[in-house]
């Protein structure tokens, strides 16, 4: 990215997504693992399982979302 091209509305778009990622997977995880739980009665293991997937989901799609930011 060019120095003349930094924009402070982009800064600020590209943070907003890389939290709402990270966040919405996250919690997207927790509570599917939770349900999984609920419905299986196997109290902790999905919800640690469905955490570390939309954990890892997040980063995944924020990795994603930098590289197409600096590409551009």
């Amino acid at each position: 990215m060019k120095k003349n091209d930094r924009h402070p509305f982009r800064a600020i778009g590209l943070m907003s997504a890389i939290t709402s990622q990270l966040v919405g997977c996250t919690l997207v995880g927790l509570f599917g693992g939770r349900w999984a739980d609920r419905q299986l009665d196997s109290e902790p293991i999905f919800l640690i399982i469905g955490l570390l997937l939309g954990l890892a989901a997040g980063v995944f799609a924020t990795l994603k979302t930098v590289r197409r930011f600096f590409e551009e």
